[in-house]
């Protein structure tokens, strides 16, 4: 993992003692609401709903444990005891009082961490495939790139007041579990006909009031031209994105109404004046970061079932259907990747109690030197664990109501707060998602439906990525009701596409049945056990699904 050196520790450091005196300055009425706002913004601090909310980094989504067990105390001694998972790989704390803020930055800083650039109009949190540095389908860590593009944005002088906010998203693996292609920019690392290391590079991308699926600008970046490229989009979309209207000032706005081919003549243009200068990154560089990442002290294991546990997948049903659901293959031998799902039956999803965070950052110790992932499907991950341990952690996680079988099924659902916390909601989000899992609860039923991606906004700004679900469910205000619209068929994957609508928005008790209603039109028309919903509605279409749909409700 990247540790911080003196540079970037006096910085943050920094940041929280001017952020302390703006607060003072609020407090005192030295300044008002209006223009403590785009302070506040800079440091991560919202006003919600009910109190303020502070969002917290995790770059590209990778935590110690001691950074976990921070998050926890931090929950404890500043909030409620607990802190939400997003989909950006962050962590949301909803109930901060204004005068405690900067203390909660005091003490994430002491753990190497920030909340810098997880709000306003810049460069944002970088994510990535949370199964990083240890999936056996990987070409690259993506991590050590995801690190370079933290260095270079961080407090970038002329990206800091963008047109809109700016996300990007790395994969290092052909199998995208970045959402690459729905991402300001998007990087897909891969290898040209001379066996180099490069990057696709896709730009235009995002969810939102306005939908895009991201177009390819460049098909293969050579490695050390990474940061200067991005630049040149950068000052691009800087120069040409508009200001004059917030909805449409996304980068994703310009592509569509200039063409990916435009674009693509305005950035070569601009790279092509600084490729060669100070950004172009020299191997040592590259290197120096890479160093952080290294792979941790893997016990030589042979590639066979681990005795253990074959045991227990034998004789344990409740670990047999856990690690079918939970468990990935690693590329190395002997070990396993560990999903941890936040999806319990009747808890907000992406919501970790403070004593689970304790106990998950123990595990990690124990078991995946220390390192956890956050995914942003709002699950954690322990990306390196013996699967001889599998059973042992099983129980562990047990005990503290982590071990939900149901990574990829139908109440692995993400949604975002809602209504709940979020100012900006037309419609709750969590209790949705709850009513949704509870019609899933039969875990027999829920693994012969098999994978199924269900995604929940609380409105148009798609935090909760409703757009690219297999099932979307979008929040609406109808005369002061809550009413929900459903998409059919979006993915966030390699063959990333938008889901489409369904038809007229329906009531909360009509959404949840609509569901269950989906669902069994999709066991009726699928070909076989092995075909997915999402499969099956690519074959068959819209009108089966809006037919059934509309003669229920």
């Amino acid at each position: 993992m990247y540790q911080y050196d003196q540079i970037d520790q006096t910085l943050v450091d920094e940041r929280v003692a001017q952020f302390r005196d703006q607060v003072a300055r609020r407090l005192s009425g030295a300044i008002s609401e209006e223009e403590f706002k785009p302070l506040r913004l800079q440091n991560g601090l919202y006003l919600q709903l009910h109190a303020y909310m502070l969002r917290i980094a995790i770059p590209y989504g990778t935590l110690s444990s001691r950074q976990l067990r921070a998050l926890a105390q931090i929950g404890c001694k500043y909030d409620r005891g607990w802190g939400h998972f997003t989909t950006r790989q962050n962590l949301q704390y909803n109930w901060i009082r204004l005068e405690d803020a900067a203390d909660a930055l005091a003490d994430l800083a002491k753990a190497q961490m920030h909340a810098i650039q997880t709000s306003g109009n810049c460069i944002r949190n970088t994510t990535t495939d949370q199964f990083a540095g240890a999936a056996h389908d990987e070409i690259e860590d993506p991590r050590v790139w995801c690190e370079i593009i933290r260095q270079w944005s961080t407090f970038h002088p002329e990206f800091s007041f963008l047109p809109r906010k700016f996300k990007i998203a790395v994969t290092g693996s052909p199998n995208d579990r970045a959402a690459v292609r729905v991402h300001d920019i998007g990087l897909r690392m891969h290898r040209n006909a001379d066996g180099e290391t490069g990057f696709e590079v896709i730009v235009g991308g995002g969810l939102g009031r306005t939908p895009f699926i991201g177009k390819t600008i460049r098909d293969f970046l050579p490695k050390q031209h990474l940061l200067s490229y991005l630049e040149a989009i950068l000052r691009v979309y800087n120069q040409f994105g508009r200001r004059d209207n917030m909805y449409k000032a996304r980068i994703k706005i310009l592509v569509h109404e200039i063409g990916i081919e435009t674009m693509r003549e305005k950035v070569e243009a601009e790279w092509q004046s600084i490729r060669d200068g100070a950004l172009q990154l020299p191997q040592a560089a590259i290197d120096q970061i890479a160093a952080h990442f290294a792979p941790p002290a893997f016990e030589r294991l042979s590639g066979g079932v681990a005795p253990d546990y074959a045991a227990a997948f034998r004789t344990d049903f409740e670990f047999g259907l856990w690690a079918r659901r939970n468990t990935f293959k690693h590329k190395q031998p002997g070990y396993s990747i560990v999903t941890i799902s936040l999806k319990k039956e009747g808890e907000p999803p992406g919501d970790m109690k403070a004593e689970q965070m304790l106990a998950v950052a123990d595990l990690a110790d124990r078991y995946s030197f220390g390192e956890i992932r956050v995914t942003h499907e709002q699950n954690l991950v322990l990306p390196h664990v013996k699967q001889a341990d599998l059973p042992a952690l099983f129980r562990a996680l047990k005990a503290y109501d982590l071990a939900t079988p149901n990574v990829g099924l139908a109440s692995d659902i993400i949604a975002c707060p809602g209504l709940d916390y979020c100012a900006l909601a037309n419609a709750r989000s969590i209790p949705i998602a709850q009513q949704i899992a509870l019609r899933f609860r039969n875990w027999e039923r829920a693994h012969d439906i098999g994978e199924l991606k269900i995604k929940i906004s609380g409105c148009i700004n798609a935090c909760g990525h409703h757009h690219v679900g297999h099932i979307g469910i979008l929040g609406v205000d109808k005369n002061g009701e809550e009413f929900y619209q459903l998409t059919l068929g979006g993915s966030a994957d390699q063959d990333a596409a938008l889901g489409d609508i369904l038809g007229p928005a329906l009531n909360t008790a009509q959404t949840v049945d609509a569901i269950d209603t989906l669902v069994e039109i999709y066991l009726r028309l699928r070909s076989g056990s092995d075909e997915r919903f999402l499969d099956t509605y690519r074959r068959v279409g819209l009108q089966p699904f809006r037919e059934a749909v509309y003669a229920a409700a």
